[in-house]
């Protein structure tokens, strides 16, 4: 006893190393660390009596000379190989196939630190393994042992004594499996096997669900609530309380809740209500669709607002509530699409589309997008679907045409889009979906007054405006303006974005000669107001596409509030001279680089050296200072 229990004290850190190597990966990592942690603590003798202890071959000090240490490695190893094997209906589980009791640890996840290539590739290699030949190779490797001393370790574990199980492939077919060839990578079996990504000991803590364990905290005080108050009800004699006196009846209902859900309450503007509303919105939308009278289906996308299950999948823009609806929402339309049943609300804040398929009501999806404040340019389209990386939309009722354009092939002719009588469109290429930018499709709107707006589909319900010109004064885009920045907007899908402006800011004369550069920003808003993402991109001569040479978020540069803007880049000649070139706004007055170099005007171009990392700064005609955009 007093042997085993100075081994276990010694050597803690590897028999947990051991145990957490030997268990099945698919515990998960949390897991496999506590279990770990408790078989190494369970190995003690039961008693003060001596134990037989399993003879260890090896000739190193330390360890491998150890009566006790051997004793206690062969009972980390047999209970890290009873876990792993699977329970049976008519046998009493073993200990080790049981979650441990203790350690526990409650609202934390605990982990080992991620390793690299190496040793993902060692991981995989393990799972891929039983467990007796992830014992193998853990005392060939960590312990290092020759095949010899292994198959008496195995032996003495017992993992030719259990036939029955999945786990006893035997010794010899242990070996077999693991093989002659060592771990993955370029690294040998014990630096790898020794590695932080195996060591249950060093550990990183990150917390649980925290929204799902507040969730349940709220249900369980609820429950204890309503236990306590029923059983108080049940004890009293009589009728209960008494009178009631001014107090609402017990489970009173909210008026207003039941209003929200009512589908006889929704709300439905007139089809004609746009032609005469000084507002055009979503609240001038007429309901369409063949479901607007299915009742059934209503109900159920407004209760699913309310109250949405465990299976339902629910998104929502930043910035978006997505809680129940405050009154009687606006219905827009009801309708099957793409082998779905979909229903698109309006609360005056938020679009929600509630998506079930047309062959039962499992699968669920309720989508959030807030639309407050929206206007013509804003509101001519709403995403009805997407499958199979198309999307369809359903488009406003005073739009009169849709063709869909290809941003980098401005000069192409546009593909006329086929829309429904209730103003669904076709489906094509939705951008927001695609792996590579070799071409972005984006929406053309051309309403009752012979406007005509782009938008793109950036992977949420409404698409994103483009604009082009002046932050201060923009105008609605035309294909040729974001012929060269259109990859760009990848960077800003899923972001809450209400609309993308393209600012072509500044010319630039090349210091080589070999033409004119051009100087790109583009500053993306989102509905919520804050958050937007800035882009400075540098367009060389000759250029297919522009280089993104500083970006932002949150800040204001490039937009309203602050029109200005200063970016630099690195720019190799093609005769293979390096230069620093620099550009802001035209009213930046002058351009400086740490270093002294200094030039008048709103551009700049000095010889630098490759990696060069210098700082640009500009000053305005007031001599306020302007730094550049990072």
């Amino acid at each position: 006893m007093e042997q085993a229990e100075a081994a276990l004290v010694e050597h803690y850190p590897r028999l947990v190393r051991l145990a957490y190597l030997v268990l099945p990966p698919a515990l998960g990592r949390n897991r496999r660390v506590l279990t770990a942690h408790a078989l190494v603590q369970r190995a003690l003798p039961r008693g003060r009596a001596s134990a037989p202890a399993v003879p260890d071959q090896r000739r190193q000090a330390g360890r491998g000379t150890d009566p006790g240490y051997a004793y206690v490695r062969c009972q980390v190893l047999r209970a890290a190989l009873d876990a792993g094997l699977p329970l049976k209906r008519r046998a009493w589980p073993k200990r080790a196939q049981l979650p441990p009791l203790l350690p526990q640890v409650w609202g934390l996840r605990l982990f080992p630190r991620s390793g690299g290539a190496d040793e993902l590739a060692l991981d995989q290699r393990l799972a891929a393994l039983s467990g007796p030949a992830r014992a193998a190779y853990v005392l060939r490797g960590l312990e290092r042992l020759t095949d010899d001393e292994t198959r008496r370790i195995l032996d003495a574990v017992g993992v030719d004594t259990d036939a029955d199980s999945d786990e006893a492939d035997g010794i010899a077919a242990a070996l077999a499996e693991v093989g002659a060839e060592g771990p993955p990578g370029g690294r040998g079996p014990a630096a790898l096997l020794e590695s932080p990504e195996f060591d249950p000991c060093s550990l990183q803590a990150r917390p649980t669900d925290l929204m799902r364990r507040r969730q349940h905290l709220k249900a369980a005080a609820v429950a204890a609530v309503a236990a306590l108050v029923c059983g108080a009800l049940l004890g009293m004699p009589g009728d209960g309380w008494g009178p009631d006196g001014a107090a609402a009846p017990p489970y009173a209902k909210n008026p207003a809740a039941e209003a929200a859900l009512d589908p006889g309450r929704l709300t439905r503007a007139a089809p004609a209500a746009w032609k005469q509303s000084a507002r055009t919105d979503f609240s001038v939308w007429p309901a369409r669709g063949e479901l607007t009278d299915d009742k059934a289906l209503l109900r159920r996308a407004l209760a699913v607002w309310a109250r949405p299950g465990e299976t339902v999948q629910v998104s929502a823009t930043p910035g978006t509530a997505s809680g129940a609806p405050p009154g009687p929402p606006q219905l827009l339309f009801a309708g099957p699409v793409d082998g779905a049943r979909v229903v698109l609300l309006y609360d005056g804040l938020r679009v929600v589309r509630y998506a079930e398929p047309q062959d039962g009501t499992g699968g669920a999806a309720l989508d959030f997008a807030r639309v407050d404040g929206a206007e013509a340019g804003d509101s001519g389209a709403v995403v009805v679907g997407r499958a199979d990386g198309n999307v369809r939309y359903l488009t406003a009722p005073w739009v009169r045409t849709a063709v869909v354009r290809d941003l980098l092939e401005p000069d192409a002719a546009a593909t006329p889009l086929r829309r429904s009588a209730d103003g669904v469109t076709d489906p094509f290429g939705s951008p927001a979906l695609a792996r590579e930018c070799r071409s972005w499709n984006a929406l053309q709107l051309r309403d009752h007054t012979g406007a005509s707006r782009l938008a793109t589909d950036l992977g949420e319900l409404t698409p994103a405006r483009l604009t082009a010109g002046r932050p201060d004064a923009p105008r609605d885009a035309a294909p040729q303006d974001w012929a060269k920045t259109a990859c760009s907007l990848a960077a800003a899908r899923s972001h809450g974005v209400r609309a993308v402006n393209s600012w072509q800011y500044a010319r630039q004369a090349m210091p080589d000669g070999s033409g004119g550069a051009v100087w790109v920003c583009t500053r993306a808003e989102t509905w919520r107001g804050g958050g937007g993402r800035v882009l400075a991109q540098f367009l060389a001569p000759g250029a297919a596409a522009g280089a993104v040479a500083a970006k932002a978020e949150g800040g204001s540069a490039c937009g309203v509030r602050e029109p200005r803007v200063l970016a630099g880049v690195l720019w190799k000649s093609p005769a293979g001279s390096w230069y620093l070139l620099a550009a802001g706004s035209k009213d930046v007055a002058s351009v400086a680089v740490s270093g002294g170099e200094r030039a008048s005007g709103n551009t700049l171009a000095v010889r630098t050296r490759q990696g060069a990392r210098p700082t640009v700064t500009g000053t305005l005609p007031d001599g306020t200072k302007l730094p550049a955009l990072r």
